[in-house]
């Protein structure tokens, strides 16, 4: 039911910066994490990280912590993803998901947004 939709995807200079968005629509109720993930060519789909709905407690893998941001804001059913001093191995499809309780996986993928940054 629940519909997400990624935007700001694009191509950056390394050191550079990007926002990437996602959007949900429909039955936004019953969220206990929004969560970004990415996928490079040939790789398989990694995390990046996660934010609980209500809490705001964050998480993020090693190699974005310090230059990556997740944020949310409720009211407009959004989530975001600040990107600062971009690298080229930061090349990748970026996607995001949500998660119903603790222990339930991450579903309603959205379609994923592009992002390269060129050395």
């Amino acid at each position: 039911q629940v519909q997400l939709v990624e935007s700001g995807g694009g191509l950056v200079q390394a050191g550079g910066s990007l926002r990437v968005s996602c959007v949900a629509s429909g039955g936004t109720f019953n969220i206990y994490s929004m969560g970004w993930f990415r996928q490079a060519p040939g790789k398989e789909r990694e995390f990046v990280a996660t934010i609980t709905w209500s809490g705001g407690n964050t998480n993020y893998a090693d190699s974005v912590k310090g230059r990556f941001t997740i944020s949310r804001d409720n009211a407009k059913n959004t989530l975001y993803l600040q990107m600062n001093s971009l690298k080229p191995e930061d090349t990748a499809v970026y996607y995001c998901a949500l998660q119903r309780s603790l222990f339930r996986q991450f579903e309603s993928w959205g379609q994923g947004t592009q992002v390269t940054v060129s050395s």
